[in-house]
């Protein structure tokens, strides 16, 4: 017999402001569920895991919870005030005798058990905020963006925990990687009504689209459906009187049916345009060290940054991520060494903390005042990439409605935050994005657009982040901030540098300087297919997005060669396979993988280059 469900949604309505945000919601989480919780920004997730929780009351509909059954919920910003230290808020629900529950979660979370919540970051706040809801051993945890703040390291650690353990969870996150591989099953809210697929997430794109299509297979059949019956109506016969009442009450309830349909919001209008060619040198770092006090942050420091690279800078919370930004683009002066900035940049920055937002102005305020985009003598247009455009026009293409155009910048949302914030970069050209944080909580459809238009960008980008799908998706290049000062470069994305660093590339040197990139491999094993490192002009036959990818393709396949080259000398080593198996095999399977990119990129190269010469 079927164990009967922990928590149970029945028919849930809640509206807000005049507006439905649900009507008819209804769910079940048993024990051992795994669940992701998704939809667009504004859709009502974060609203619907406090109807779980008990924290927000329904207009409607009934929530009921197994006798004895404890539910938790992680709250987006916890509330840490009235106490002295993250040690007693995390141990704040147990007993003296269970405190050692909530030591064991703040050492594996690594949280600084004496620090003051007033003064703590907010992925110190997070960390504590798990520990406490780990220490208290629940039945089902409900989880809004648990990953938020937290270092990749720290993402890691709790990945494996929920993993092994056996409390079911449902959790809202932007980071597609973890909930790829921690999900069974997924919740979906789209309009007010919320579907559930008993897949995990990694199924959820085909599922949405193929949902999407169908739906619209529907409203095509009704539109044609309505038609007819109206051109009946018209010119059919008119004696049939009794026929005619009939047909006319259904082509009106047919009409209903298509009023009722929700229209499904569309993709923001996002755009971003390279402005006028930087110089071919961006940025060049010599030597440069930072420390404060008597830390380290980065210690003999070198590298050149050229026109088109994409970089993203990965660590633990503190390393200097952000701090190193800061001394590459000249907001902050290095204690030793020199940065000196290429010609003709013009820099759009997106900062980690929405800092640049001012809380006290409305979205149309941030706009219209600001010094580049505002238009003097109009309070209603402004300059998109040199064009003027009305305000509320401009916000609409991001998802903005007109009532919330007059609204504060405090009543948004994380997710709307980060939308208004990439609304005023985008506004403007550039050749040089720096971007601190970017998908915290941006839903998955914008963050697939900031994909595309990133992989267009014909500009040089510098990226933090702790996403390792997006970091995989985007860089050329990766620093990683490895303690004691040292930054060392790796080529490719996270995956790319985690292989690097488990076959021991790239060791760092003693003076801490960024390691080389792979250079590409010359011996008689090399592919006989060898493009030049440049791609020629590009011809009428090529469209921009295939000679973009004609120009990458080199360099693909250079670094492809020097992984190859690499794993083959890691397996050649003696005795490898009867000492170390398991690294053996992880060996041997990269070595196949990258081979089967390999081919395939050489393949595409020729197509392209047979493209282009006619």
């Amino acid at each position: 017999m079927a164990e009967p469900p922990l928590l149970t949604l029945t028919d849930i309505t809640l509206s807000w402001g005049g507006n439905a945000l649900f009507s008819g919601v209804t769910l079940a989480a048993g024990r051992g569920e795994r669940a992701a919780l998704v939809g667009r920004n504004g859709s009502g997730k974060s609203t619907l895991l406090k109807i779980m929780a008990g924290l927000v009351a329904a207009d409607s509909g009934e929530r009921f919870v197994q006798p004895g059954a404890k539910i938790s919920y992680l709250p987006q910003e916890p509330d840490l005030s009235g106490f002295a230290t993250l040690a007693d808020y995390a141990a704040a629900e147990l007993e003296d005798h269970e405190r050692y529950k909530a030591e064991i979660a703040m050492e594996g979370l690594e949280v600084r058990e004496d620090a003051d919540p007033a003064s703590a970051s907010g992925g110190e706040r997070r960390r504590a905020a798990l520990a406490r809801l780990l220490a208290g051993e629940p039945d089902l945890m409900l989880l809004d963006e648990p990953t938020n703040h937290l270092d990749i390291a720290t993402i890691e650690w709790l990945e494996q925990y929920l993993r092994d353990t056996r409390t079911g969870f449902i959790l809202i996150s932007h980071d597609r990687a973890f909930l790829t591989n921690l999900t069974r099953s997924t919740f979906w809210i789209d309009r007010g009504v919320t579907r559930r697929l008993d897949q995990g997430f990694g199924a959820f794109e085909d599922w949405r689209d193929k949902t999407f299509e169908e739906e619209e297979m529907q409203r095509h059949k009704l539109d044609r459906q309505i038609k007819r019956e109206e051109h009946w109506i018209i010119h059919g016969v008119s004696g049939r009187r009794k026929r005619n009442v009939r047909r006319v009450a259904e082509l009106a309830n047919l009409r209903q049916q298509r009023k009722d349909m929700v229209m499904r919001k569309g993709a923001a209008a996002m755009a971003l345009e390279t402005g006028q060619s930087s110089g071919k040198l961006v940025i060049e770092a010599k030597e440069i060290t930072k420390r404060f006090d008597a830390r380290v942050i980065v210690e003999d420091f070198s590298i050149k940054v050229q026109r088109g690279d994409r970089l993203a800078f990965v660590g633990p919370n503190g390393a200097g991520k952000t701090t190193l930004l800061k001394m590459l683009t000249g907001e902050l002066a290095p204690d030793q060494g020199s940065v000196r900035l290429g010609t003709n940049l013009e820099m759009a920055v997106f900062d980690q903390a929405r800092a640049r937002l001012d809380e006290t102005k409305t979205l149309w305020e941030s706009l219209t005042e600001d010094e580049i985009l505002g238009m003097k003598g109009s309070n209603d247009q402004i300059l998109v990439r040199g064009r003027p455009k009305h305000v509320v026009g401009y916000l609409k293409e991001f998802l903005f409605d007109e009532r919330q155009a007059r609204g504060p910048v405090s009543a948004l949302s994380g997710g709307e935050r980060a939308r208004l914030l990439l609304a005023r970069i985008m506004a403007r050209s550039s050749n040089l994005l720096v971007l601190d944080e970017p998908t915290n909580d941006l839903d998955v459809e914008t963050l697939d657009l900031l994909e595309d238009l990133l992989a267009e960008y014909e500009g040089t980008l510098l990226l933090v982040s702790h996403d390792r799908d997006f970091i995989d998706r985007i860089a050329t290049s990766t620093i990683a901030m490895e303690g004691d000062g040292r930054a060392v470069e790796y080529a490719g994305g996270w995956t790319d540098y985690r292989t690097q660093r488990a076959l021991g590339e790239s060791e760092p040197s003693g003076s801490g300087k960024a390691a080389a990139k792979p250079a590409r491999k010359q011996d008689k094993s090399a592919s006989s297919v060898q493009p030049a490192p440049r791609a020629a002009p590009a011809a009428k036959s090529l469209s921009f997005a295939q000679q973009k990818r004609l120009d990458a393709l080199p360099n693909e396949i250079a670094r492809l060669e020097a992984e190859i080259g690499k794993l083959e000398e890691f397996l050649s080593t003696p005795d490898l396979y009867s000492k170390e198996p398991k690294k053996f095999q992880q060996a041997t399977d990269l070595l196949a993988e990258r081979q089967t990119k390999l081919t395939a990129a050489e393949e595409e190269w020729l197509e392209l280059e047979e493209l282009r010469e006619g």
